[in-house]
């Protein structure tokens, strides 16, 4: 959707909002709340093509008519995010919760964030309270960045169980895959891990790092086919990775 597009959307939202009439005079009023919901939707429209700048006023608009709409906070913490700017990012994500300290969306945003600051602690804080809503459609995606924090922090035992847990709700989630097989495979546990890498691979594209697991673990079974597409995907398209410098000292 283009600019102009997104305008068109949100006069047509906002025309929608609602039409009062009586038997001696018509009159229009606009519903504040669908107002403010229509800003969301073009702000979050803004923010998804890139259009971080442009994102901002309409944020800024549906924060003008309810100031404390989690909504907005969390989708002007995530424009100032994807900015650069984590200052201010935080103090939306703190707005957020504020007035929805409960909400496991903007806690696991938040989370999120705080995991990428290195800040883990404070992460797991954040995660392990969103996951206590049990009806939260998202729940196997913070039982995965549950155990992506404990991986972070050296705590392999708690890292496996929350990745353990998180494909019990939903199978079909490449990263903790990847992460089970990276677990298994330091512990030299091969099989399991195989077992868990070829999952990952046929739900997922590959980046350096897992390419040259794959190498590796392809190498331990003597899988020499896969090994050398591993090893080719990784020189043509990461040459200048310290895997592909890895790969090439294996050799």
């Amino acid at each position: 959707m283009n600019r102009t597009r997104l305008a068109t959307s949100l006069l047509c939202l906002l025309i929608l909002t609602g039409c009062v009439t009586t038997t001696d005079q018509p009159s229009r009023k606009t519903d504040p709340n669908a107002a403010r919901d229509a800003y969301i939707q073009l702000g979050i429209g803004y923010m998804q093509q890139g259009e971080t700048e442009s994102a901002k006023s309409p944020l800024s608009e549906a924060l003008k008519l309810d100031p404390r709409s989690a909504s907005a906070h969390l989708a002007l913490a995530q424009v100032f995010t994807q900015e650069g700017e984590y200052t201010a990012a935080e103090r939306h994500f703190r707005s957020a919760l504020a007035s929805e300290p409960n909400n496991p969306r903007v806690l696991n945003n938040f989370g999120v964030f705080l995991l990428n600051q290195e800040r883990y602690p404070e992460a797991l804080q954040q995660f392990e309270a969103a996951v206590e809503d049990n009806l939260y459609g998202e729940r196997s995606r913070v039982f995965a960045n549950i155990g992506l924090t404990h991986a972070r922090m050296g705590n392999t035992a708690e890292a496996r169980s929350s990745f353990e847990r998180s494909l019990r709700l939903n199978s079909r989630q490449p990263m903790p895959l990847l992460e089970l097989a990276r677990i298994e495979f330091a512990e030299q546990n091969y099989v399991p891990a195989w077992d868990y890498y070829l999952s990952f691979t046929r739900m997922s594209g590959q980046d350096a790092s897992s390419l040259w697991l794959g190498v590796q673990l392809a190498r331990r079974f003597e899988d020499h086919n896969r090994a050398a597409s591993y090893a080719l995907q990784l020189r043509r398209l990461y040459p200048a990775s310290p895997e592909a410098a890895a790969l090439s000292a294996s050799e």
